[in-house]
């Protein structure tokens, strides 16, 4: 594709289900809470630490 035919295509944009989202503080802090949790069991991992695993 040349650089001309690619400025025919727009941008994606968000919908208002996402842009919503971005901006609801209950759902951000779940997010961060999540996230901190992931991290955390990351960190442990690599420092070495025995966790239990979870059999599904």
């Amino acid at each position: 594709m040349s650089l001309i035919e690619s400025k025919n295509y727009r941008a994606p944009t968000a919908t208002p289900t996402t842009l919503f989202l971005r901006s609801f503080l209950p759902w951000q802090v779940l997010r961060f809470i999540i996230i901190n949790i992931r991290m955390t069991f990351m960190i442990l991992k690599s420092h070495g630490k025995k966790l239990k695993t979870v059999k599904k």
